[in-house]
């Protein structure tokens, strides 16, 4: 690249193709998501450098969408310069539902329109919250656009396409320029997991070299940006512990005479719930602890009958430790918690018992905490093959459910129906796909030189647009960054995949996958997936993509 990129002024072009993007629905798992990479191919092919150089576009197949009728697919978009190195970008184009905009829903995807909307509808209020206070003073700004899916992500889109565009009308080009554009990070990073399987081939194809990306995600920031204009080193990760608590269902005539699953759940529940002591800690950053996302009692009818199963299913999100260790941390919790309810009980039972002057109560049976793998195994040791193929008819039951808890649930119910599961038990396993947690690392030469690169870049847009970009450490929301430059390790992927019920929720990383470094660099704003999510177009529009562009001349010149 040239000195140009130190006159270029992005904020027109880049603001047009962040509305243009807006305007086009994608929720995820609609055909508005599928049809949405042919819209991006339209407007790729608008940029002169790809009328020139079609074959530079690459669509790829990802997976299916609207209950199984539409293929969601990837988009890439790589512009040629001299060599082989390759600076990567990548960002999502799917959005979330738009049902929270209420009476405003037809506006959700027209910025302008739904901008003097909001201002109208929160200006004729006086009970607004304090939230809703800065909400409005932001819209009247005019430096705050609102819009499903703007902020999270086609903003951050936008500046890479804009940036994209710029860099094809550079004469002299040092490097390579690369973009993913993906569907499905809302759900299940269909998107990035199958373009990250397809990579391999595809850069031998193109004859390109990665040596770094930026994920163009979004950040939050309630106050003046100042930890919304951030450099991410690595991105936080996830994994959903569940445990279906099996108990001995009693009339609650005769309580002690069985085991309420309640008392065991209730007892978990105490131990994981927003217990600091569980957050992960990794390089001075504290990720949030874990919270349960589901607890439920599993009778669909009343009756004067204590509940025998009750399922729990966590969010646990993870920095520094490994997936397969939280899973080994969490069913020794279980375990501990559910002993000292059933040693609690017992006593209870004793001291009724003996103020009624009755025998004492008959001992419990040893809890068993039973990985969901050795379950299955349970289950064909009493079945065999056809108890296993059962099971699996379950899950091909509930193929088409967008709702991974639901569908954890009843294969677990499944299993422990062929199994004949005693009680006291507790199953325990993962009901979601695991997120791992990414991170730069700088005693390796290629993230020093990548992160080198992206620190001088810096320096010289702070000094030009008069502002401050911070380093910070996990990205806090989950991401494609897990699945963008990174496989995780095959020992653990085992020892997950084994103990996830649902198929589809286990990742399966080619052998070949490309690894290189990756941040987070994107534009911030307020309310991510609400009804005033809001981006802050200033620093998106004017200061991102020259952000990038100075990025590509310290790393490919």
């Amino acid at each position: 690249m040239t000195a140009a990129s130190n006159r270029w002024a992005p904020e027109a072009r880049t603001r047009d193709i962040a509305e243009r993007l807006t305007r086009w629905p994608s929720v995820t798992g609609t055909k508005d998501e599928a049809d949405f990479a042919d819209r991006l191919v339209g407007l790729l092919r608008e940029i002169p450098y790809f009328q020139e150089n079609p074959d530079d576009i690459a669509v790829i197949d990802s997976h299916l969408v609207a209950n199984g009728t539409a293929m969601a697919k990837n988009v890439v978009a790589l512009v040629r310069g001299t060599g082989r190195k390759t600076m990567a970008m990548a960002g999502h184009f799917d959005v979330v539902s738009i049902e929270n905009y209420h009476d405003l829903q037809h506006l959700a995807f027209s910025p302008a329109e739904l901008c003097d909307a909001l201002i109208v509808d929160l200006s004729s209020r006086s009970d607004l919250t304090a939230k809703e206070e800065l909400a409005l003073r932001d819209l009247q700004s005019g430096d705050f656009i609102p819009g499903r899916g703007l902020l999270d992500m086609k903003s951050g889109d936008a500046a890479g396409i804009a940036f994209l565009e710029h860099f094809s009308q550079q004469v002299d080009r040092s490097g390579n320029v690369v973009l993913f554009l993906t569907p499905d990070e809302e759900r299940n990073s269909c998107g990035m997991r199958s373009l990250r399987n397809a990579l391999p081939e595809l850069v031998r194809r193109w004859d390109i070299d990665i040596v770094g990306g930026v994920n163009l995600d979004a950040s939050s920031d309630y106050e003046n940006g100042e930890i919304g204009r951030a450099i991410f080193h690595g991105s936080i990760g996830k994994i959903m512990p569940f445990a279906m608590v099996v108990g001995q269902p009693t009339h609650v005539g005769y309580p002690f005479d069985g085991i309420s699953a309640h008392v065991m759940s209730a007892e978990i529940m105490q131990a994981i719930e927003g217990n600091t002591d569980l957050s992960d800690h990794a390089r001075s950053v504290s990720a949030p602890p874990p919270v349960c996302l589901e607890c439920r009692d599993l009778r669909e009818n009343y009756e004067v009958t204590t509940p025998e199963n009750v399922w729990m299913a966590f969010n646990w999100l993870i920095q520094g430790k490994s997936a397969s260790d939280a899973l080994t941390e969490f069913a020794e919790i279980v375990k501990t918690a559910a002993n000292r309810a059933l040693e609690r009980l017992f006593d209870r039972a004793t001291r009724h018992a003996s103020a009624n002057g009755e025998p004492a109560p008959m001992a419990y049976r040893p809890l068993d905490v039973i990985p969901y793998a050795r379950l299955v195994e349970m289950a064909r040791k009493v079945g065999g093959d056809a108890a296993i193929a059962r099971i699996n008819a379950v899950e091909d039951e509930y193929r088409h459910s967008n709702n991974p808890l639901l569908r954890s649930r009843m294969l677990v119910l499944a299993a422990m129906a062929e199994a004949r599961l005693q009680a006291p038990a507790i199953i325990t396993g993962n009901a979601s796909l695991h997120y791992p947690a990414v991170h730069l690392d700088t005693d390796r030469k290629l993230d020093r030189d990548f992160i080198d690169a992206i620190h001088a870049a810096r320096r010289v847009i702070e000094a030009r647009h008069d502002t401050k970009i911070i380093d910070r450490g996990y990205f806090g929301g989950i991401s494609d960054m897990s699945f963008f430059g990174k496989c995780p390790e095959s020992d653990e992927s085992k020892l997950i995949a084994e103990n996830t019920p649902v198929g589809e929720l286990v990742d399966h990383p080619v052998a070949d996958a490309l690894e290189y470094p990756v941040v987070n660099i994107g534009p911030w704003g307020r309310e991510y997936h609400q009804r005033l999510e809001r981006l802050h177009a200033p620093y998106c529009y004017r200061v991102l993509p020259d952000f990038l562009a100075e990025i590509a001349q310290k790393l490919l010149g």
